[in-house]
């Protein structure tokens, strides 16, 4: 952090005291302190499933402590609700979004508040959200429904539902998981903008070297438990962190064995398709995925990336183009006729399209597989066989859950993570489409699906990995596409990020080239 940007070393905005949080089967949070100054930005770090979220939805009114307190401004407080916590200046972006989908973004930002009470004149407060909007870079159209929007584009909705309200202490829970790299350093000004003026900042993040540029202090949690309280970040390195993140020293770089590439898996040629406003977001897209390879999909968000992954499994209908798979048209196939032809996809939204989140563990790992002997005997599911798929598969994935019983909603980011991955590698595809696989994870989690996905490489499995991380991309990928609205700007092989930078920002790679030869 700027030296002229230091946090007030003596002024305690929050206190939290032995917090302790009980859920059933599990202690969230042990005898937790954290304590927050004024001014800076307090990045809390830890494992998925290690309490961050749980201390701080404590915080922000949405959970009551099982033990422990909380002091802000040198005052006890005990929230009942979190507009308790939004009336003491406290507000929370949350990681799984909490909006509206049939309401439009003005709506959703001015949803609770007292003002407008009777009429809403929403030109007048589409203006001064458009203006919060610009101030802040966290460019959205206030008029459009929230089921229209990126995931990108409805966490920018939330961060300004709480910059509106004047929030003086902003927790962020994973905020940057959907921004691209510019959009992100904008981020980060607003957010250094805001500790200037006073306001306290706790960010929540899985991404270390972000934690090192933005925090002036970080708090360790595993398992429930604090291992490193607000220690400077100017102290410590990223291994560290890692380290007393997962308990044990972590490897930043992936070993990828060499696989020869097999026939073609994935053959799309001139791909069309709208996006949910009905404008066009895939314009002619070629590309192809052979066996024993990983191809990457590089883009800024929002250009095409959801609307590609759900036309190649049948979810979103194709105007032009053809779409093959081992030399078989699926092209505006049922979902089915693909998951039989070994189609398996892992979707960016893994609480809503990925998964069912009010049913259990077993429920969502027998989707693929309930209406197939012996799970499933002609009209029924037998439950004492999808008990057991299940358990053996809760075992294999290492996945940490109570029982197979346990909702799915109930789970942390990772965990349900993992029973997703479990539930598409066990069907043994021949293509999996992973869309944002590791998005929102901690180290240790990201580190595991990205070995999952290097070992079905290496069984000869195609893979086409559309992620915003360019790091994983270049980490996993034998070749890169990049799109850009909805077309192909180039493929590179050779991981030039120069290159792909460009082609990211739209300018195709023949014109690369020939820049580079004149």
């Amino acid at each position: 952090m700027d030296s002229t940007n230091k946090p007030n070393e003596t002024t305690n905005v929050v206190q939290m005291q032995g917090i302790v949080k009980r859920f059933p089967g599990v202690l969230a949070n042990d005898r937790v302190d954290f304590t927050l100054r004024q001014g800076e930005v307090h990045a809390l770090l830890g494992e998925n499933g290690a309490g961050k979220s749980t201390l701080m939805n404590v915080l922000a009114g949405l959970y009551r402590p099982d033990g422990g307190g909380v002091v802000v401004h040198g005052k006890t407080v005990n929230f009942s609700s979190p507009r308790d916590a939004i009336t003491a200046g406290i507000g929370m972006v949350h990681q799984h979004f909490m909006l509206v989908p049939s309401q439009s973004v003005t709506e959703n930002v001015l949803l609770g508040l007292k003002e407008p009470r009777f009429r809403m004149h929403l030109p007048r407060y589409n203006h001064k959200i458009a203006e919060i909007a610009n101030q802040y870079g966290l460019h959205v159209d206030p008029a459009a429904k929230i089921w229209q929007l990126t995931v990108g584009e409805q966490q920018r909705v939330e961060i300004l539902k709480m910059l509106y309200r004047g929030a003086h202490v902003l927790i962020m829970d994973e905020p940057t998981a959907v921004l691209a790299p510019s959009e992100i350093e904008e981020l980060f000004k607003t957010l250094r903008s805001m500790t200037a003026q006073g306001k306290s900042i706790v960010f929540i993040s899985h991404k270390l070297h972000e934690v090192m540029d933005i925090s002036d202090r970080v708090t360790v949690l595993r398992k429930g438990k604090v291992t490193s309280a607000g220690i400077h970040t100017s102290d410590v390195t990223r291994a560290d962190l890692a380290r007393l993140m997962v308990g044990r020293d972590v490897v930043f770089r992936v070993e990828k064995k060499v696989v020869k590439p097999g026939n073609v898996v994935l053959s799309v040629t001139d791909l069309q398709a709208q996006n949910d406003k009905g404008l066009p977001a895939l314009r002619g897209v070629d590309l192809e995925v052979r066996e024993g390879e990983v191809v990457g999909v590089a883009g800024v968000a929002g250009n095409g990336q959801s609307e590609l992954a759900e036309a190649l499994v049948g979810l979103r209908h194709i105007l032009g183009g053809k779409v093959f798979v081992n030399q078989e048209d699926v092209t505006n196939k049922p979902v089915k006729l693909g998951i039989r032809h070994g189609i398996s996809l892992v979707p960016a939204d893994r609480t809503l399209v990925g998964s069912a989140p009010n049913s259990s563990v077993t429920d969502n790992m027998i989707m693929k597989n309930y209406d197939q002997s012996p799970i499933g005997q002609g009209w029924m599911v037998n439950a004492s066989e999808a008990g057991k798929y299940a358990t053996g598969l809760k075992e294999a994935y290492d996945i940490m859950v109570p029982t197979i019983n346990t909702s799915v909603r109930l789970l942390s980011g990772g965990n349900l993570q993992k029973v997703i991955l479990a539930r598409e590698i066990s069907s043994e595809p021949k293509l999996m489409i992973a869309v944002q696989p590791t998005r929102g994870l901690d180290v240790g989690a990201i580190e595991g699906v990205q070995h999952l996905l290097l070992a079905q490489r290496e069984t000869g499995a195609a893979i086409l990995l559309i992620s915003e991380e360019l790091e994983e991309l270049l980490s996993l990928s034998d070749r890169i596409y990049v799109i850009y609205e909805g077309k192909i700007m180039g493929q590179v092989a050779d991981g030039n990020i120069d290159k792909i930078g460009q082609m990211m920002t739209g300018t195709r790679l023949e014109q690369i080239e020939k820049q580079g030869e004149s």
